[in-house]
């Protein structure tokens, strides 16, 4: 029997609830399909770590998850720590080293959630969008001068390489491809961007010749944020740099009904490296310890987590047992309008997945 070795991060404030979750669901899942089995090495990384020791984990951290299969990770962020300072502490000092510069973000409508948008069933929002996720404007290219003065200047720079672009976008066109529709929107700033932003055009367009059974369109990313609303059984595949997918796959989880319910892969599509799943909801401090965080987020990334581990089977018998719990308004949590807890959506996942008879 394969045994996968995961290697579990909470992080912050609400991550410590939904990946004990997700811990539990993914157990269940094996137990269910019988064929393999996790083993979960637990990290206590986080803000805790660096308010006692100064780091947000050890100087051999990465050496420690480097064999993994894959990385489980929940929240990083506290109130009393400078946001900047959390983000490159841990999550970015796990992403960039190992070069994670695919960051996939499936939106859709679940059964049994209600997107804002007028008129919008399930089938006419289904999206993925693909955020580069390792260069363009989180670089870290920058600095600051003449601190506290009236001169005072800093800058952040967007460094966009050819390789970095032209890869993104392979895995972009690649993606559409595997989908029904074979439809990618690239989105950009060209118009005021002059040269980051047309060598990103450019190489879109490169690129697009090696995949000729994709078709394809351009979007400015202020325009991207009217369609997304307007029309959005009109996109199906997006890819968008570090900054606008960033902003985007909020928007889109927003759409969905929920930052409870959107999952993300940090993906190495090499395997070079370990890759990394995790819900986008954030530490969420305002209900920690409540009891009342939406698991939905991190079950949804433990189904991306088994689909690159290949285990396709189990991971389309736990989007199943989402899709039949979301159904269920009796178990959404209060970030749905509902009154569940944490602990009854996991148990009615589990439960779902030991009574899921159905073949894959």
């Amino acid at each position: 029997m394969k045994t996968y070795r995961i290697a579990a991060i909470p992080g912050d404030g609400i991550g410590s609830e939904v990946i004990s979750a997700g811990v539990e669901a993914l157990n269940a899942c094996a137990k269910r399909d019988g064929g393999f089995a996790f083993a979960f090495d637990h990290f206590d990384w986080g803000s805790e770590r660096y308010k006692k020791t100064g780091a947000f984990m050890p100087d051999n951290g990465r050496d420690l998850i480097r064999k993994h299969d894959a990385i489980l990770f929940g929240s990083a962020g506290v109130p009393d720590v400078p946001d900047h300072v959390t983000l490159w502490g841990l999550r970015l000092a796990i992403c960039q080293p190992f070069d994670q510069y695919a960051n996939v973000r499936p939106t859709r409508i679940l059964p049994g959630i209600v997107s804002p948008l007028r008129n919008v069933s399930g089938p006419e929002l289904d999206w993925v969008i693909v955020r580069e996720n390792s260069e363009g404007e989180y670089a870290g290219v920058g600095g600051r001068v003449h601190r506290g003065l009236p001169e005072e200047a800093a800058t952040d720079v967007s460094m966009f390489t050819r390789a970095g672009v032209a890869r993104i976008m392979r895995f972009a066109f690649a993606l559409a491809r595997s989908r029904p529709r074979k439809f990618l929107t690239v989105v950009t700033k060209s118009n005021a961007q002059r040269h980051a932003m047309v060598m990103w055009d450019e190489i879109a367009a490169e690129v697009a010749r090696e995949f000729p059974d994709v078709t394809w369109d351009k979007m400015l990313v202020d325009a991207m944020t009217m369609r997304m609303t307007l029309k959005p059984e009109t996109l199906d595949t997006i890819v968008a740099t570090n900054l606008h997918a960033d902003i985007l796959s909020d928007l889109a989880a927003a759409l969905a009904g929920s930052l409870g319910i959107a999952p993300t892969a940090n993906l190495n599509p090499e395997r070079t490296f370990p890759s990394m799943f995790e819900p986008i909801h954030g530490s969420a401090f305002d209900i920690i310890g409540k009891g009342i965080a939406n698991p939905i987020g991190t079950f949804w990334s433990s189904v991306m987590m088994l689909e690159h581990l290949g285990e396709p089977s189990a991971a389309a018998r736990l989007m199943r047992a989402i899709e039949k719990v979301t159904a269920d308004k009796s178990l959404h949590t209060p970030d749905l309008g509902g009154k569940a807890r944490t602990a009854d959506v996991t148990k009615a996942v589990c439960d779902a997945l030991a009574g899921d008879n159905q073949a894959n």
